[in-house]
């Protein structure tokens, strides 16, 4: 990447903005501000600020909400800028264009992209800022720049010259920036590759990591939001007198989301919230049931617009027919909710024409034109801060909530932190689609298949987030429906069927639909083919390197055919997403009440370079339990439009005594750098339903699989 001096400028513009958030006692592992307060900060790109006091700050483009970027990120810059990872602090990086996200086009924390899209523009920017510093001293030295080396903070010349990289770097920042600065070779890393300790760790450990929720400024008062109890309904009348009229409350306010009641504290906000009588328009939404969605995407499949995920291969049709046999089966996956730990808040402070937005956000320019767009103020004059966010999982990609505390703020003339309670949060999520994928397949007399039909039904995130055109392709709706297997005659279909639930990006997004599926629907194949489903899935993995050398390794690491403990049994899963090839074996019981077990499970993995592998470890553990959760645990029910699951006790997360051994297989590699955030969140359950399906004869194909799901379930 080549930084300009527009884009240079423009950033300052920007960090400007947060220098003057960050006075008001805003409180990150290491900031801009922290290093300003000791000396002057020099900015030789938009990623690096170097203070004349040695500290050297990277502005984090991407959001820390639990997944390393705040180490795996400054790894980055420190192996070209020839510095250890102790010497950069991190601080969130404003909204602006220089940190768009080139895979998702927007600044955005999202898509398992942040390695992937930060690879090499981060070592690039290091590398820039490296060879300012030794040209500003070749300068200042009067000297060749050959003779000059950098190395942990110092810049080394003939004669025993050195300084250190602050003294140079009001110099260096004044230097032409290199568009393609010389940058390491991999084998000679000495930085990433190698396990690193986060960073952000003893911040979180001791208490002083600051989330949304701690974020305090003077004068601030706290909102609490009542909202139509179905999702999109709007208020038709209200009465506010008892609320107004409770202890501590400054304000009750309507805005278009609802009533909020504004108070001292957020528990006196909360209690005269209880407190309001409200007439609600529930609008179109009140009809809606997850049976009736469910039944919807499921007709759409026969009457919607039929979109082509990638060009047919062969002839379908032929080759179903002269088949020796063919298999059929259909599998609805539920809504689920994301249920990140703190939920959904901000804080706003509005002032004439000028708003600063502080808080948990994946989408920074997007709170900043929504927020803009709401109170009708230019972009530039929405300043915003980024905090820890205590979970993501997609649902701070949303901008529902900030905008809800800029309204606020201004309706009342103050600051204002919005709260929203646990159940608030689960009521009002965007939830993960409904998906129905219906598969058909054929054999040969050897079992071999021949032609595959996948059809997809589900609801486009991207339509309503991004106004994609209706009926257009929506790539987030098709992630893994293609597998990585050698079937000569295959076609793989898409209906985007709008079913009236606020749906959003849910981790992993539509791998997880369509991984259970196909894999799901690959152990069916193999048992009528009368196979083992390891040895059936390799014998169509010829020319498929990478995804058979996963396999065999999870199936290896696993004892794939040998003696298990008696009542248990392994499943394996294989897919290809965000550009790393993964697979699992799910070794799991059931016990007499139906209620399914899941001891270990081995997880092989090639996400090519990897930058940090103890991130990526601590990644595929977190992805897998969470995963496990959507697959025997939880789902998001409807009644009349309201959301019946209300906070962790009936959607009911993974607990700790449920957490399986997880064994990790690392693939080293030369690969372009794989995402590791999400893709292991998608193969976990059908792992397990391939699993349960060996040890109980019973296919479940709707998740999650419950005892009473078993239950319902006839042996296939």
């Amino acid at each position: 990447m080549t930084q300009t001096h527009t884009s240079r400028r423009s950033f300052l513009q920007a960090s400007a903005a947060v220098t003057g958030g960050l006075m008001l006692g805003f409180n990150l592992p290491g900031t801009l501000g922290e290093a300003m307060a000791a000396g002057t900060v020099h900015t030789p790109n938009a990623w690096v600020h170097i203070a004349d006091n040695n500290v050297i700050t990277l502005l984090s483009a991407r959001s820390e909400m639990g997944q390393g970027v705040y180490t795996s990120m400054p790894m980055l810059i420190a192996e070209e800028l020839h510095v250890d990872i102790s010497q950069i602090k991190v601080a969130a990086a404003p909204p602006d264009a220089v940190y768009v996200n080139a895979l998702l086009g927007a600044q955005i924390t999202g898509g398992s992209t942040s390695v992937r899209d930060g690879w090499l523009k981060l070592r690039v920017a290091g590398a820039q800022v490296r060879e300012m510093l030794i040209t500003a001293a070749a300068a200042r030295w009067a000297v060749d720049r050959d003779l000059i080396r950098a190395d942990k903070g110092m810049v080394y010349g003939p004669k025993g010259l050195k300084s250190t990289y602050g003294e140079l770097a009001e110099a260096a920042a004044r230097m032409p920036v290199p568009e393609k600065p010389p940058m390491k070779d991999p084998k000679d890393f000495k930085i990433v590759g190698k396990r690193t300790k986060r960073v952000d760790t003893p911040a979180k450990v001791n208490g002083t990591a600051e989330f949304g929720i701690d974020v305090k400024l003077p004068g601030m008062v706290y909102a609490s939001l009542a909202q139509c109890p179905v999702i999109g309904g709007k208020v038709k009348s209200f009465d506010g007198a008892k609320a107004k009229a409770s202890a501590g409350v400054i304000d009750v306010v309507q805005i278009n989301d609802g009533v909020a009641v504004v108070a001292n504290s957020w528990w006196q906000a909360k209690k005269a919230r209880d407190l309001l009588t409200i007439q609600w328009d529930e609008g179109a939404g009140a009809a809606l049931s997850d049976a009736s969605v469910i039944d919807g995407t499921r007709q759409a499949l026969k009457t919607g617009k039929v979109l082509e995920i990638t060009k047919p291969q062969g002839d379908v049709a032929a080759a179903l027919k002269g088949a020796a046999k063919v298999v059929e089966a259909e599998y609805v996956i539920p809504m689920q909710a994301h249920a990140p730990l703190e939920p959904m808040n901000f804080t706003a402070h509005v002032q004439g024409n000028k708003a600063l937005l502080i808080g948990p956000t994946q989408f920074q320019q997007g709170a900043q034109g929504a927020v803009a767009g709401a109170l009708g103020f230019k972009p530039e004059d929405v300043t915003l801060q980024t905090t820890f966010l205590g979970g993501g999982f997609g649902r701070r990609l949303e901008l529902d909530f900030i905008v809800q505390a800029a309204q606020i703020s201004k309706a009342v003339n103050k600051p204002v932190k919005l709260l929203w309670t646990r159940e608030d949060d689960m009521t009002h999520d965007f939830y993960r689609p409904v998906g129905v994928n219906q598969l058909k397949a054929g054999l040969d007399a050897s079992g071999k298949p021949v032609a595959l039909h996948f059809k997809v039904a589900s609801q486009s995130v991207t339509q309503r987030a991004f106004g994609l055109p209706k009926d257009t392709m929506d790539p987030f709706m098709a992630e893994a429906a293609v597998a990585g297997y050698n079937i000569a005659n295959t076609q793989h279909d898409l209906v985007i069927h709008d079913t009236g639930v606020r749906v959003g990006y849910w981790r992993a997004v539509s791998h997880n639909m369509n991984a259970f599926a196909n894999e799901s629907f690959m152990d069916e194949l193999a048992k009528a083919a009368g196979k083992d489903p390891y040895e059936y899935r390799m014998s169509l993995l010829a020319g498929k390197p990478r995804f058979a050398h996963v396999l065999k390794l999870a199936a290896d690491k696993a004892g794939w055919g040998k003696p298990l403990a008696k009542g248990r049994a392994l499943g394996i899963a294989l897919m290809e997403g965000y550009d790393t090839y993964m697979a699992q074996v799910a070794e799991v019981s059931v016990d007499a009440n139906g209620e399914v077990q899941v001891h270990r499970v081995t997880v092989a993995a090639d996400m090519g370079h990897m930058v940090n592998p103890d991130t990526v470890e601590a990644q595929l553990q977190s992805s897998i339990i969470f995963g496990m959760g959507a697959a025997l645990k939880h789902q998001i029910t409807m009644t009349q439009g309201r959301v019946q699951e209300t906070n962790y006790h009936n959607f009911q997360p993974v607990r700790m005594h449920e957490v399986p051994k997880i064994d990790i297989v690392l693939v080293k590699s030369t690969e372009k750098p794989g995402g590791i955030g999400e893709p292991a969140t998608a193969v976990v359950a059908p792992a397990i339903a391939n699993a349960v399906a060996k040890l109980t004869g019973k296919r479940v194909r709707r998740l999650p699989i419950t005892a009473e799901a078993l239950k319902q379930t006839a042996v296939a």
